[in-house]
Formats: C-alpha cells, structure tokens, sequence
C-alpha cells in the first residue's frame, strides 16, 4: 500500500476561519495527512475567532517531505511573508513540481515566493494588482490551475478549490 500523502496548511494569526478549517478537515476525510505548520507551536485564532493548534514549526518541516501546501486567506498571510521559512518552503515546493494550494490573500505568499511570472491565478480581488505586478494573469473565477498552483478567491469557492487540491493528489 502507497504511503499516505502530505498536506502542510500554513498558519498565522488571523487566518480566514474556514479557509483554513474546511480544507483541513475536507483533506482528512480525502485520506490525506494534514500537518498544520505556524511561526509557533501554539493555537492560533481566526479574524473570526476559531482555534487552530499548529503541529509544529514551520522550521522543522522539509518541502522534500510534502505533496501539497495550503496557504489560507484572512490577514494571516500577510504575516507570513515576513517569516523567511514559510516563504522558503513555499518556493521549494513550486521548484520541486509540488501542489500548492492557495485562497483568498494567500496570493500575497506566492508574489513573496517569488513563484507567479508567467503564472495564472486567482485571489481576493483586492489583491489582484499585487499578482500581476508579481508577473501573473489574473482570472476573477472560483478557481484556477496552472501547473502546480491551484488557487481560488474566496469562502465561497471552498469546494472547487479543495476538489481541485484533491484531483490534483490523486
């Protein structure tokens, strides 16, 4: 039997409550081993107040050793750009071929990345000049694949966007 496959979700505070909550439940049920990885081994809270307890730091986890990141929305990306191993890991995982997933202003992570020159995605769309000054096309639908970079806007394009992370692990 094939190993179980890996799925990082990056944590910080202020993450949108369900774009970190439905992908990493939706994952479990899909079969996967979801790590939550943050700046600190600790709970963090969503903009709307849901706990989320971090695994571990994001330090301590290898992009050799994942299939898949998933990067939540809410203001939480915002603060992990300016954490250097989040971003680190994020470009490793796009250098090694491997499904990053990302919602909502998770988009602000993969313009730090450095991964989004002659890409297509989509994000919030509050920060679309962000992705295109970072090098992309931007498309204002539910959810857009590129190669290895699924990404979506929204809560509300939540099942396309995990459908999407699924059919692309499978």
């Amino acid at each position: 039997m094939p190993a179980k496959k890996r799925i990082l979700i990056l944590i910080e505070a202020d993450f949108q409550d369900m774009e970190a909550m439905y992908p990493y439940y939706r994952l479990k049920e899909a079969g996967f081993e979801v790590i939550v990885a943050g700046s600190e081994k600790k709970a963090y809270k969503g903009k709307y107040g849901y706990p989320i307890m971090a695994d571990g730091v994001i330090d301590s986890y290898k992009a050799k050793d994942f299939d898949a990141v998933v990067i939540p929305g809410g203001w939480a990306p915002d603060y992990m750009r300016r954490n250097t191993a989040m971003v680190d890991f994020v470009r490793e995982m796009d250098q090694k071929g491997k499904v990053i997933a990302s919602i909502c202003h998770g988009a602000w992570m993969l313009c730090s990345a450095n991964i989004l020159k002659g890409r297509t995605i989509t994000c919030f769309s509050a920060i679309k000049d962000d992705v295109v000054n970072a090098g992309a096309t931007y498309f204002d639908k539910e959810v857009v694949v590129d190669k290895n970079i699924i990404t979506s806007r929204r809560p509300d394009d939540l099942p396309s966007f995990c459908r999407e992370i699924i059919k692309a692990l499978s």
